[in-house]
């Protein structure tokens, strides 16, 4: 958790006349490529702080353009695009080596009274204490990516019905669903925890497209990548309480899937909303049906 709240403490080297300018640290991966989750969080915060605390984010949409190196920090540029009495916008790109590795516009709203509803969350799943942890699945196995999922995530995640790191169990189907939270307490700051469930919403958000066709992340020559990341703020919520995560995959085709997730607390709450689509690539797809 050290390491996420590190990454989240950008300097600020001052604005431009036409933006602003922060910087951040990245995290250590075992493959040397920024995670996803990262850098959309660091945005979050960059566009963040050219708001004033009153307007949290309640939505964004973000484009991957290319993989991080976590050997580099990444620089954050900021343009103010508009303020208005209710709501201000935001677009930030993060930039290394002078070439942009992520596009993402911001919205940020004053906190209002209006119509509620919301979609219920499933019922009769198993508590997430009786469930697995990710160090219960890969601890025991000598490998540098099992153990930084297991030991050195910033999240615990526990899969409904069970994961796919290694093998896929049971039906295959595009929907699964996890419970997370971040290992640690957070500060109690709003925008941290936004910043942050963006974070661990890009953690499993393409397993439901692995999951339909029976395929590990283990799977030999398998190629998975973020294209891009929808995410919608309804309610607040903290991540260092568990947060249940429901994800279904509508289609995929021509070597992209696509999910769809719904966040909720513990006790029902729908707090925000998902959508991704990613890259998934495998040597030989008809060898798998």
């Amino acid at each position: 958790m050290e390491g996420l709240l590190s990454t989240l403490r950008l300097t600020d080297t001052g604005a431009r006349t036409d933006e602003d300018i922060f910087t951040g640290p990245s995290q250590w991966m075992p493959r040397g490529r920024v995670f996803g989750g990262q850098v959309l969080a660091q945005s979050i915060i960059a566009a963040s702080n050219t708001v004033p605390d009153d307007r949290p984010i309640h939505s964004m949409h973000g484009y991957f353009l290319r993989p991080g190196d976590v050997q580099h920090p990444i620089t954050f540029s900021v343009d103010r695009i508009h303020d208005g009495r209710s709501f201000s916008t935001r677009r930030t790109q993060a930039f290394q080596h002078g070439l942009p590795i992520l596009s993402l516009i911001a919205s940020f709203q004053t906190r209002d009274a209006g119509f509620e509803h919301q979609i219920g969350m499933p019922h009769d799943l198993p508590d997430p204490d009786t469930l697995p942890s990710t160090a219960d699945v890969l601890g025991h196995l000598d490998h540098d990516v099992a153990r930084y999922w297991s030991s050195e995530r910033a999240f615990d995640v526990r899969h409904i019905p069970s994961p796919v790191y290694l093998s896929v169990e049971g039906e295959r189907m595009p929907h699964q669903v996890v419970w997370m939270k971040a290992f640690g307490r957070l500060p109690d700051d709003v925008r941290q925890h936004r910043a942050a469930l963006a974070y661990a919403s890009d953690y499993s958000i393409l397993e439901p497209v692995l999951r339909a066709h029976g395929v590990a992340w283990a799977t030999p020559g398998l190629k998975v990548a973020s294209l891009d990341h929808a995410m919608w703020w309804h309610r607040d919520a903290r991540v260092d309480e568990w947060l249940l995560f429901t994800m279904d995959s509508p289609s995929a085709s021509g070597g992209r899937g696509l999910s769809l997730g719904r966040i909720y607390t513990r006790d029902g709450l729908l707090v925000a909303s998902v959508a991704q689509e990613g890259m998934v690539r495998v040597p030989d797809p008809t060898a798998l049906d």
